[in-house]
């Protein structure tokens, strides 16, 4: 059974935190943490946070298995646009230059790396 954590109105841009939601799509959830740790992008302190939240969340949900964290997998993981605040910003002679600051939500879901089959 799988676990989800969702991040929503993360002030940084979609297009960043997507370039840190690639690198640990599809692998085990201890080597992402590892590569999120030692990363140097801002927003990997934060997919990291929500990943810690979704392996938390999967053994809220499944009190019955004892798995170690390198038997999850994150699954799918993606990143939504949130909301763009509009600013502006003064510019020379009268003029004013728009400023987006945007916004994304994250998305994050966890599963076990092999599936039992329960039902036989």
């Amino acid at each position: 059974m799988e676990a989800r954590a969702i991040l929503r109105h993360t002030p940084t841009s979609p297009r960043k935190m997507r370039l840190v939601a690639d690198l640990v799509r599809g692998k085990q959830v201890d080597a992402a943490k590892a590569m999120l740790a030692h990363s140097t992008k801002h927003a990997a302190r934060t997919v990291l946070q929500t990943l810690s939240s979704a392996v938390a969340n999967y053994s809220q949900a499944n009190p019955e298995k004892r798995l170690d964290e390198s038997e999850l997998i994150v699954k799918r993981i993606y990143v939504d646009q949130g909301v763009t605040l509009k600013r502006i910003l003064p510019a020379p002679m009268g003029r004013a230059y728009r400023v987006r600051k945007r916004a994304n939500h994250l998305t994050i879901i966890v599963d076990e790396a092999n599936p039992t089959d329960e039902q036989n």
